[in-house]
């Protein structure tokens, strides 16, 4: 009969190799960042009366599926994947992990109101976590939208930085507005931090990639 320290052993083998496996089939599956115009729907069907465009629309490879959403209205980078596990630990809060969005508001937001954004604000019953928020001068260098936003020359505009740990539904809009800062352009350009980040480098809207081995590594935390 096989001693406690063998058996313990076996265990302990049988417990690595199902960790490799685990590995091995994750990096195996299929992830795609997306750059996703105005106008998109961030699903890959549309069962409305009068069919707007989805994902389905440039993505033809089956069986993959955003990490969270991006409203119809909002632009930027979408992570796709056919891996479930990953796809609800980056959907689960408590994980926290950075969302960094370029937003343009109408109004150019004073110190207090940048504040409030870092801060806190309450939306529909619901106190926003933390998060960092600066203004951005120049302006970034994206690609124009179409159509473009409405253009009031009585009112100014300015872009702001926002780097949020939670994805509520429409929780950017609905937090400048709190302020008295309505969003007039919405843009997700990248996911994660560090280097792990993810981001739009090299794609244009409407455009999508494959991520690479070294990428893939990195999203799932391996070594």
């Amino acid at each position: 009969m096989a001693d406690w320290s063998t058996i313990q052993f076996k265990k302990l083998q049988l417990s690595n190799q199902s960790k490799i496996l685990f590995k091995l089939l994750a990096i195996a599956m299929k992830y795609l960042l997306f750059y996703k115009p105005y106008g998109v729907l961030c699903q890959f069907t549309d069962n409305s009366d009068n069919p707007r465009a989805t994902l389905k629309d440039y993505i033809s490879i089956p069986e993959i599926y955003p990490v969270g959403r991006l409203d119809r209205d909002s632009e930027g980078l979408l992570l796709l994947t056919d891996n479930g596990q990953l796809q609800n630990r980056l959907a689960n809060p408590k994980f926290a992990h950075p969302r960094t969005y370029y937003v343009q508001v109408e109004g150019i937001p004073n110190e207090s109101a940048l504040d409030k954004l870092r801060s806190s604000v309450t939306i529909k019953n619901y106190r926003t976590r933390q998060a960092k928020v600066r203004l951005l001068s120049p302006e970034p260098n994206l690609p124009p939208r179409v159509p473009p936003i409405r253009d009031r020359k009585s009112i100014p505009t300015c872009w702001l930085e926002m780097i949020l740990t939670e994805g509520k539904n429409r929780q950017v809009r609905r937090m400048t507005a709190a302020v008295g800062f309505p969003t007039l352009r919405l843009v997700r350009v990248s996911i994660g931090s560090d280097a792990g980040k993810l981001d739009l480098a090299n794609l244009n809207p409407g455009e999508w990639r494959e991520l690479s081995a070294s990428e893939t590594k990195k999203l799932l935390n391996f070594k």
